[in-house]
């Protein structure tokens, strides 16, 4: 797929965040999302990233840091046959990575269809 501008790839990103499920988001707490070309190790293969503590984990004190999501444009562009590809590549790879903010593996993922 041909290179997006920034303008472009944030218009197909809020299509996907409108397309999320139903109440996916709903029970999310101190999350935020973020867009990053690429990984910070170089990895082309990686398309989010989920860093924080699974609500599961977390200690009764309720001072947990911040959860991050991480998106890797240059990562998905490449990824997608097209825009539309992508906007369904952005949409998977948030509910994936929300899904790990809840305690669901990887393995889990691939059998419930989100992997």
């Amino acid at each position: 797929m041909e290179d997006l501008s920034d303008e472009e790839f944030e218009t197909i990103l809020d299509e996907a965040i409108d397309q999320l499920p139903a109440g996916v988001t709903d029970e999310l707490d101190n999350v935020a999302l973020f867009v990053e070309d690429r990984p910070e190790d170089g990895n082309t293969h990686l398309l989010g990233l989920y860093d924080g503590t699974p609500v599961g984990e977390r200690g009764i004190s309720g001072l947990e840091l911040p959860d991050n999501i991480f998106l890797y444009r240059d990562n998905l562009i490449s990824f997608a046959e097209d825009r539309d590809h992508l906007r369904s590549e952005i949409v998977i790879t948030i509910v994936h990575e929300i899904a790990h903010f809840y305690g669901i593996d990887d393995e889990r993922l691939h059998e419930i269809g989100w992997g």
